[in-house]
């Protein structure tokens, strides 16, 4: 008589398999974030200088005033 006895959960790929899905979730994350930012970036560029005047942002600091929480603290 045999006996056979698996445990996935002590696999060594199990851990490898974690991380991956770790990364990729920190990767959509980030994606998902960059995306809606330069949503932002777009709209901003869209407006004239007069709209950007009347919100205290000059045309070539558009980025910075979009990424300055995560950069510029």
């Amino acid at each position: 008589m045999s006996n056979i006895a698996t445990n996935i959960s002590a696999s060594p790929l199990r851990g490898a398999w974690d991380r991956f899905m770790a990364r990729l979730e920190q990767g959509c994350e980030r994606m998902m974030r960059t995306r809606s930012r330069r949503a932002q970036i777009e709209a901003l560029e869209a407006k004239s200088d007069q709209e950007l005047a009347r919100l205290g942002i000059q045309r070539d600091q558009i980025a910075y005033h979009v990424f300055k929480d995560m950069f510029y603290t």
